[in-house]
Order: structure tokens, then sequence, then C-alpha cells
């Protein structure tokens, strides 16, 4: 309540502000979430239809691209 005070507002407009910005933040968390599950579920479709990539098959394309960019050309 002091610190209200010496902003020279009032708890409400205090508890109204918090309020707001709850409220904002809880929507971005569920655009996020709704986001992430999208992204999670193409992912899956994509591997189902035999689209995706093991983790090996990455990281063995990856490694001959590094030791490309080390040796001189």
């Amino acid at each position: 309540m002091a610190e209200t005070e010496a902003d020279h507002r009032l708890a409400s407009q205090v508890v109204r502000e918090l309020m707001r910005d709850y409220i904002h933040r809880r929507r971005e968390e569920r655009k996020y979430d709704e986001f992430l599950r999208r992204k999670v579920e193409v992912a899956r479709s994509s591997m189902r239809a035999g689209r995706g990539r093991t983790n090996n098959g990455i990281e063995a394309e990856f490694a001959a691209r590094r030791a490309k960019t080390a040796s001189p050309a």
C-alpha cells in the first residue's frame, strides 16, 4: 500500500493494472501453447507419413557440412 501511495495511485488502479497484465500474459501463454501443439502435431504427422528424419541422419549431414566448410577449397 505504501508503494501505491508513493506513486500517488489508488490501490484499485494498481489492481486493475495487475489484472490487465495477468490477462495479457495468460492470452500469450495460450497462444504459444496452441502454436506449439500445432507444430508438434505437424511433426508427428510428417513422421507417420515417412517424411521424418532421424537424429543420426541429421547429425551425419551436418557433420559433413562442417567438415566441408572447415577444409580449404
